[in-house]
């Protein structure tokens, strides 16, 4: 095999402007391994440590569940969708908002995601300073350009990255679960601390919006599924499975010992000796493996919007990213989960309530701005937002999708029934 047919076999096409044809798609290994890599990080185990720190382990664990299973049916809907026509989130917007108005919903998520990029890759350099006597700027900047160079390889390198971050995180979570249970702690009685209250609906809301942005694109991974059994299974090892293991083992941890943040690679970085060396790779073919899906979804939906090829916005869009991430962007970490958990959700409800519901059998020939899903929109959002702050209990992820969708079957029979009589008297 020639060099030049070696470069075209690592570097394929990557469809950004046009379905993936059936002859590409990829087998259930490969799809299901983008997606199981994505949820199974160190960011999912501090967050489910943190619930089991405010609920104790059993409501904390409860709350797990019902976000991630929130998780697979919305995610699970969507993947079927990109994996029906082949097509990335931004096809999929067009053919909802329009064929102008679908900027809008694609251009907030593919920049929301460059945020989380920033966010995972700012994480990596604190938690190797706070493991090490290492300079905080110089490894965060390493570690952005080394997921950049990662990401430019295409959904190949999301597949190998996420075939190695899995049984890594496996055998460290084990591990540190191991090294902490030893003490004996009964931590299905764990109450957890009194100076931290979450409510259920907000921690459901918590699990949901970690992943809601990327998950809400899934089509961007999922269009390379075969069928939509494929994606299906693909999203199930993400969402139940992989995420909540991780939130398990950071919500154990948390239980075994008082004051833990559920840091699989702080416990396995401080034990020295070759656990160094494991923790080091643990942790940047972790907190990669996020940062590679989120540059990734980013850079396919800018390259939707602007025409232009995938690699030459994950360059732009990279280079923002790490810029962000040297300026601390982790330290907006909650505040990020907030933002997303109020204007992500009625996105994908609507996608979903439009493609499988109302206008299952629609027409190739697209509207260029179609105003019901924005009103829709508007309507899910404002009204989570309003429960944000006025009734603080109750989740606002939940509240936002049924409003969205409510909103929009009711919208859309309106205009049908209209439509009807206009015909009817016409007819006359």
């Amino acid at each position: 095999m020639t060099t030049t047919n070696k470069k075209n076999d690592l570097v394929q096409e990557e469809y950004e402007t046009t379905p993936v044809p059936q002859d590409k798609r990829k087998s259930l290994f490969s799809v299901t391994m983008v997606w199981a890599g994505f949820p199974m990080i160190i960011t999912s185990a501090v967050t489910g440590a943190t619930l089991v720190h405010a609920m104790g382990f059993a409501q904390g664990m409860l709350a797990v569940l019902l976000g991630n299973l929130l998780l697979f049916g919305y995610v699970g809907l969507l993947s079927i969708l990109g994996a029906k026509y082949g097509m990335n989130f931004g096809m999929l917007a067009s053919r909802t908002f329009g064929k102008k108005g679908y900027m809008i919903a694609t251009g907030l998520l593919s920049t929301l995601v460059i945020g989380w990029f920033a966010v995972q890759t700012s994480l990596t350099g604190e938690s190797m300073a706070a493991a090490y006597d290492v300079s905080l700027f110089v490894v965060t900047l390493i570690a952005g350009l080394l997921f950049l160079a990662a990401t430019l390889i295409g959904i190949k390198a999301l597949t190998v990255i996420g075939a190695v971050s899995v049984p890594l995180f496996l055998i460290m979570g084990i591990y540190s679960v191991v090294d902490v249970w030893q003490s004996g702690t009964d931590i299905w009685s764990y109450q957890g601390t009194a100076d931290l209250v979450i409510p259920m609906g907000v921690a459901v809301t918590m699990v949901f919006a970690l992943f809601v942005d990327s998950g809400t694109m899934t089509a961007d991974f999922t269009r390379w599924a075969k069928n939509g059994k494929h994606a299906v299974i693909a999203t199930l090892s993400a969402f139940p499975i992989g995420n909540m293991i991780a939130m398990a083992i950071g919500g154990i941890i948390a239980a075994s010992v008082a004051g833990s943040s559920g840091d699989v690679f702080g416990i396995a970085a401080s034990k020295g000796g070759l656990l160094t060396l494991l923790a080091i790779i643990f942790l940047f073919a972790n907190l990669g493996s996020v940062c590679m899906h989120c540059l990734y979804n980013g850079a396919v939906g800018w390259s939707f919007i602007t025409g232009k090829k995938m690699r030459t916005l994950t360059l732009i869009l990279g280079i923002i990213g790490i810029v962000l991430a040297v300026a601390g962007a982790y330290n907006y970490f909650i505040h990020w989960l907030e933002l997303l958990g109020v204007i992500v959700p009625p996105i994908g409800a609507i996608l979903i309530v439009d493609q499988l519901v109302v206008r299952r059998h629609m027409s190739d020939q697209m509207e260029t701005l179609r105003y019901t899903p924005f009103i829709a929109w508007g309507a899910g959002s404002l009204t989570a937002l309003i429960a944000h702050y006025q009734f603080t209990s109750l989740s606002t992820a939940v509240i936002g999708i049924v409003i969205a969708a409510v909103t929009y079957l009711i919208i859309s029979a309106f205009s049908k029934h209209n439509k009807k009589d206009l015909n009817v008297r016409e007819a006359a």
